[in-house]
């Protein structure tokens, strides 16, 4: 027998029955806030500012495109933009890159932000202050304020609109559970009827029963 392999497997089963857990421990009514919240934004033709660091700034550049395609959302993020984003970090540095991207975007009330992060952004730990900057011009102009979080929510709970966290139940993989289910939540959300607009292309293939 190759226990190596039945180790493998038995981690991989533990993984996953992980992740069950913390999909049906997830704050239900504070997500379909911030899909209702996320569709007023939308319809009063506010823009939708998405903010994510390391692995998180892949969901925010994939989640853009399905924000804007099928959702008609008109989004952005700093991070897709690598010419911009590493200026400011040589020049200005890393604290002040994001806020300094809003205020040439002009944000405003009429706009919303919304974070991907594990931590939520923490000033007295100096970890993500680029997102707690980000979040005190985005509460500063009275813009909306959304994220999907890890861990206790850090900043970005503190100042949501809605903010769903991710239960930490399982302290050994808390990043791994909270990224890859931010994907989950915000697919949720382009899902969902307050604010999708357009089928997607394999569905739209589909002929309904």
């Amino acid at each position: 027998m190759d226990f190596r392999k039945v180790k493998e497997m038995l981690f991989t089963e533990k993984f996953l029955n992980e992740s069950v857990e913390v999909i049906q421990s997830l704050p239900v009514q504070e997500i379909e806030t911030m899909a209702t919240g996320l569709g007023r934004v939308r319809d009063a033709g506010g823009r939708l500012f998405i903010l994510g660091v390391g692995g998180s700034a892949g969901h925010a550049s994939h989640a853009v495109n399905d924000f804007r395609k099928i959702c008609g959302f008109e989004a952005y993020t700093p991070t897709d933009n690598v010419s911009e984003l590493t200026a400011r970090v040589n020049d200005e540095g890393w604290d002040t890159s994001f806020v300094e991207w809003l205020k040439v975007s002009r944000i405003s009330e009429r706009d919303a932000v919304l974070v991907f992060s594990v931590g939520g952004g923490n000033q007295v730990k100096n970890i993500s202050v680029n997102l707690v900057r980000a979040l005190e011009l985005a509460k500063e102009r009275k813009s909306a304020i959304f994220g999907i979080v890890g861990k206790d929510g850090g900043y970005t709970r503190e100042v949501a609109t809605a903010c769903a966290v991710i239960p930490p139940l399982f302290g050994d993989h808390i990043t791994p559970h909270t990224e890859g289910l931010c994907a989950v939540v915000w697919h949720l959300l382009v899902s969902h009827p307050a604010l999708k607009t357009k089928a997607t292309k394999w569905e739209s293939t589909v002929a309904p029963a």
